[in-house]
């Protein structure tokens, strides 16, 4: 497999600061080179957690953004405010910014352009609910959300990243089988060919965000198109984040 593996954690509101700088270490400290690794801390601890990992190859991510520019936002923080402290990745449209803050598809829409125009990476997150997996919706569900990209504006594939997660498999000890992960990816890529082209398609990176353990991430991410992880819970402790680091560093070698 020609694409380099992606595992990024997500460490959502967790953490004070000394934990965070703790985690960040050991993350460095043990994190493959033969693969992407990047976490995402609170944006409070951004500053800290990227001092605590300046001198590895870990990336610096942030877990959402504003898509305007300086101006009267009160409590957001833009792109270069957040390139400013050596941030290299964003995440847009996580399940929990979509169903808990209740973000509507056009913010999205508007975060993933202004990501990506300013020069990061952007990680894009996909994903359905129970009630629509239930209902046979899944692939219209993720389909309606990869029309939140723009590919008049998104020429570069290694600075777009899919992240597909079953929101039904967040947080809790669920996660989708190694077919039903393989077949959403599948479909991920191939609606990025249709939107721009086969080459562009198989370039870009899927990682699977539903759940990926230790104990389950071997099965996963050495699946077709599954290229590595955005990890919630087991980002939370260097031990099992690495491990699943280092299980997407094997799967490459295959």
């Amino acid at each position: 497999m020609s694409r380099t593996p992606f595992v990024a954690g997500n460490w959502k509101m967790n953490t004070d600061k000394a934990s965070a700088v703790a985690l960040a270490k050991a993350v460095a400290a043990g994190a493959p080179t033969t693969i992407d690794v990047g976490i995402a801390p609170p944006f409070v601890y951004i500053d800290a957690v990227g001092q605590a990992i300046a001198n590895s190859t870990v990336l610096l991510g942030a877990q959402d953004v504003y898509p305007e520019p300086y101006g009267a936002f009160t409590g957001e923080i833009n792109t270069a405010q957040l390139k400013d402290l050596g941030v290299k990745f964003v995440l847009t449209g996580h399940s929990e910014r979509r169903h808990v803050i209740k973000e509507p598809s056009d913010l999205v829409a508007r975060k993933a352009s202004a990501v990506y125009k300013d020069g990061l990476i952007l990680v894009h997150c996909v994903g359905e609910k129970l009630e629509e997996r239930d209902a046979g919706k899944t692939l219209n569900v993720v389909e309606a959300q990869l029309d939140e990209l723009k590919p008049s504006e998104m020429t570069d594939p290694r600075r777009l990243v899919i992240a597909y997660e079953p929101v039904w498999a967040i947080g809790t000890g669920r996660n989708a089988t190694d077919d039903q992960a393989q077949e959403v990816h599948a479909f991920i890529r191939d609606a990025i060919a249709s939107r721009w082209n086969r080459d562009f398609a198989y370039a870009v990176r899927i990682q699977y965000g539903g759940s990926m353990k230790p104990d389950n991430a071997a099965g996963l991410l050495n699946r077709n198109d599954v290229d590595g992880g955005l990890i919630g819970g087991a980002a939370l402790k260097a031990d099992s984040f690495l491990a699943i680091c280092k299980a997407a560093a094997e799967a490459k070698k295959k």
